[in-house]
């Protein structure tokens, strides 16, 4: 190249340099004006792009599009999908016996959902591994027609390996059988199950296994659901992932404390019919009528609705029955979770909820398996303490329970943590639950949480070094992307 050629060059790039700065500058400007929900955010994003030519340009592409809700949207997971359900007569009974104090909760939730309370049904705690993973294998093991599963995480360890036996015999005995594990979640295990279950015959497949084309759109969006669904009519769902962390007889190297449900009804054709609708859009197949779906006669005393969230159709679902169920709270709200980085809204909603007398728990583990989410989770713990909130940790196993109680009959129970994941890029599944009887059984188990747990105090907060505050403020300004 000559010198003149060079030359020309220099003087074509800084023409073009600035140009390309001042159109990135103004297409970020738009963009955050015109999408951005929250002024701050706005007013940061436009000024990075102003000020770090180019290169704020391209962190707000990788960072502040929101493609969660449009990439989710686009799956089209639900979208022309009618499973068998409940009947009217069924509706109406739910709906006529429903509580006058939890009418207004009941009212929210159905217009959220579109899903109306089933009368009849049975929820029973499942408490740790031990008691979880015995009554799912005996399920598998007595299945005549049909087995799916759902799991996040599904290991290569002495938990999944007793799954993975059942699974292949209930196949070796004619049952349909249906696995769908998600495709971030299947790395945990230094063995991949999917090639074993694969090798033993079972229908598998990974949700959004990520791939370069669209992984700014999709890496995030994972699913995070826990679902077992045996002949149709015995459904489980909660917190607990297939791993022996869980199964605490066996005294795990890493012990994780959980809770898991078994259920029957007319609320277990939802659970079949969350997991149709993700293995449809995973594969393809449509799961409908025998031998996936049961007529589900009530059997017990719960009111129960299915509430499906993620970034999809289904959007801020769980985020929005939260704050309706503590606008409703008279006496009491107890939260049991692992991770607790919920978004200002919700935070406020808790201290106004204790600021007007309601007692209000908040039951997090000592020491997470994130200490990244442990730092992060700090800075919060000030104002909640301040307005009442009574914030308490517990230990020493770690607590991947999740729980959402409040007064004496309402709970919430499945797979949501308090954080952004969970609340905006992860599908998730939770039951609501209207029943006196499961919330006392639940209060019981908060309660030994609490009598094990340490209990935070202003002096305590106030005491924290210098250091320590910055550095939970710094990982603090993380909280989005944790």
């Amino acid at each position: 190249m000559t010198t003149t050629s060079l030359a020309f060059l220099l003087q074509l790039a800084q023409v073009i340099a600035p140009l390309l700065y001042l159109a990135c500058a103004l297409a970020v400007t738009v963009h955050a004006l015109l999408n951005k929900r929250d002024v701050h955010t706005a007013i940061g994003w436009i000024a990075l792009a102003w000020l770090t030519p180019l290169l704020g340009a391209l962190l707000y592409l990788m960072l502040g599009v929101n493609r969660i809700q449009r990439a989710g949207v686009a799956l089209g997971i639900k979208d022309g999908w009618h499973g068998q359900g409940c009947n009217a007569d069924e509706v109406l009974q739910a709906d006529g016996i429903c509580s006058p104090e939890l009418a207004g909760i009941n009212r929210l939730a159905c217009g959220i959902t579109e899903r109306h309370l089933l009368a009849g049904n049975a929820v029973t705690p499942l408490v740790q591994g031990d008691a979880a993973f015995p009554a799912m294998l005996a399920a598998i093991d007595g299945a005549r027609h049909s087995v799916t599963l759902l799991s996040y995480i599904f290991n290569d360890d002495a938990a999944g390996r007793p799954f993975l036996a059942a699974l292949q015999r209930a196949v070796l005995r004619g049952v349909q059988v249906r696995v769908l594990i998600d495709a971030v979640g299947v790395r945990y295990s230094r063995v991949s199950m999917v090639r074993q279950l694969r090798h033993a015959g079972v229908p598998v497949a990974t949700f959004l296994p990520p791939r370069l084309t669209r992984l700014l759109a999709q890496a995030n969006l994972r699913n995070h659901r826990k679902i077992m669904v045996v002949d149709g009519v015995l459904g489980f769902t909660g917190g607990m992932n297939i791993s022996a962390s869980h199964w605490l007889s066996r005294q795990p190297p890493k012990a994780f404390q959980c809770l898991h449900f078994a259920v029957r009804g007319p609320v277990v054709t939802d659970l079949q019919r969350t997991f149709a609708i993700d293995w449809g859009f995973t594969t393809g197949e449509r799961l409908q009528g025998s031998p996936w779906f049961a007529d589900n006669a009530p059997c017990g005393p719960v009111l129960a609705r299915g509430v499906s969230d993620g970034p999809d159709a289904d959007i801020d679902h769980m985020r929005l029955v939260m704050l309706g169920a503590l606008a409703t709270a008279r006496q009491r709200v107890r939260i049991v979770t692992p991770y607790f980085l919920p978004d200002n809204v919700l935070l406020t909603t808790l201290q106004v909820t204790a600021l007007r007398g309601v007692v209000v728990d908040i039951v997090l583990p000592g020491r997470s398996n994130l200490p990244l989410l442990d730092w992060a989770m700090r800075p919060q713990f000030a104002g909640l303490v301040a307005s009442g909130c009574r914030v308490h940790l517990s230990g020493p196993a770690f607590d991947h329970t999740k729980l959402f109680l409040v007064d004496d009959d309402w709970s919430l129970i499945g797979s949501t943590n308090w954080d952004a994941r969970s609340l905006r890029l992860n599908f998730e599944y939770n039951l609501e639950c209207h029943d006196a009887t499961l919330v006392r059984q639940l209060d019981g188990l908060v309660d030994s949480r609490i009598e094990r747990a340490h209990r935070l105090t202003t002096a305590e907060l106030e005491a924290q070094s210098l250091a320590a505050r910055l550095r939970d403020r710094l990982v603090w300004l993380l909280s989005p992307y944790l």
